[in-house]
């Protein structure tokens, strides 16, 4: 993106929107094979509609999950139960499965590099080395300076609003929220700069009364005041660039949100990557990472790409930073490795990925280790890659995630100064 004047938007959604919730049940089936047997391999996709979920894909693992149990308590948590159910309910609608095992062929080429190897071969050692990657695929991973959590301001601002907007329903501030809803933020940029706050959009599904008042209109006055309060100036108090006079507000704007969740729109798994990323700001490879266990690549080689452009923004490097991956079924090295600063470098970009390739492991298995990818369920109580998966995978800051860390920023800086003392 070079400099220049523009106006950029990105949008989130809460976690009852009907896609997040396909996302938040193939990975809380993710979580709980990982706790049970770490070295499941998971591939499981969700679709739901009004009182219906399906659950499908390909699984091996040396346990027993039991698949709808865990569905319905994801649609539970939530918050799809009882009279905020809306026509998509935990106890009563269906849970459908059709699971196979992974394929061989795919199991195969996974680990085709260490049977290669000598029979007295530390096997331990082999599979750390050699693992291959579980499928083809580009991944890209970005960082720049625009919030403390080196995210594009527009995506860092939705969240923020989905989230908080979930909180005020949980926590019972008002008592008519139910649980779909979507946040949207267009962000002004001056010479390419973050430079004020243009449109704010926030619609969520609500009760067709609030408090004994039926009437619509008053009902979404009610709804606008409250919001703009609880949620909107909530999130921007403790932002830096904050809606002015001029700043479009916009509450509901279709006038009436009560058929929601998969009641009113079916749901998919992986229908939201953007959302999950960089909201649009940055490319993205095209594969989702739900429900998908850490020897696919879709999902380790993009915290992996997104560690590496942190790290090397946060060295100073650069203000913005996007890695490209590219990976092979059943090879262990990536194909390519780029680096784009967008002209922001203050080393050039073939300077820098030379320093990626010198400090950056990029074989699966590795980053499996670096992460610690197949024990995060079992070390956070059962729980890890469902949180994911509603308000982003990258950029979180109320979970301890590792390709969030920025613990190679030191090592960078200090390699890529010439003269030894760390001045880049």
């Amino acid at each position: 993106m070079t400099s220049k004047n523009f106006l950029f938007t990105s949008e989130s959604v809460t976690e009852g929107h009907p896609d997040k919730v396909c996302d938040q049940i193939s990975d809380a089936i993710l979580d709980e094979f990982l706790t049970k047997d770490r070295q499941s391999r998971v591939a499981a996709e969700t679709t739901v509609t009004t009182g219906m979920a399906l659950v499908c894909g390909e699984i091996t693992a040396d346990c027993y999950v039991d698949i709808p149990q865990v569905v319905r308590n994801t649609i539970k948590n939530i918050g799809y139960s009882g009279t905020t159910g809306g026509g998509f309910d935990a106890d009563t609608c269906a849970v459908l499965t059709s699971i196979d095992e992974q394929s061989t062929d795919i199991g195969n080429g996974v680990n085709k590099a260490f049977e290669s190897r000598s029979a007295n071969a530390d096997t331990s050692v082999v599979e750390t080395e050699e693992l291959g990657a579980g499928d083809q695929g580009i991944m890209f991973g970005y960082a720049c300076n625009e919030t403390p959590e080196l995210m594009p301001l527009p995506i860092s601002l939705a969240h923020k609003l989905s989230y908080r907007l979930s909180q005020v329903r949980k926590q019972g501030f008002v008592n008519y929220l139910r649980p779909d809803g979507k946040s949207q933020v267009t962000v002004e940029y001056v010479d390419g700069k973050p430079s004020r706050i243009h449109t704010v959009l926030l619609s969520t599904q609500h009760n067709p009364e609030i408090n004994g008042i039926s009437d619509n209109q008053k009902v979404q006055d009610i709804i606008k005041e409250d919001l703009k309060k609880l949620v909107i100036d909530h999130v921007f108090a403790s932002e830096e660039i904050k809606p002015d006079e001029n700043t479009i507000i916009l509450i509901n704007p279709s006038g009436r949100f009560v058929i929601g969740g998969p009641q009113g729109d079916s749901g998919l798994t992986g229908r939201k990557i953007i959302v999950d990323t960089y909201g649009g700001y940055s490319r993205h490879g095209g594969g989702a990472f739900s429900g998908k266990d850490p020897t696919k690549v879709d999902r380790s080689a993009a915290y992996a790409s997104r560690y590496v452009a942190k790290n090397i923004v946060a060295a100073g490097l650069a203000e913005k930073c996007e890695i490209e991956l590219a990976y092979a079924i059943g090879v262990a090295e990536p194909l390519s490795i780029m680096v784009d600063t967008f002209g922001t470098g203050k080393i050039s970009d073939d300077e820098i990925c030379a320093l990626v390739r010198k400090n950056f492991d990029l074989r699966p298995a590795a980053i499996i280790n670096k992460f610690d990818l197949r024990n995060l369920p079992a070390k956070n109580g059962g729980k890890f890659y469902q949180l994911l998966a509603a308000y982003g995978h990258m950029g979180r800051t109320d979970i301890d995630v590792p390709w969030e860390h920025v613990d190679k920023a030191e090592t960078l800086k200090s390699q890529a100064c010439s003269c030894g003392c760390g001045c880049v």
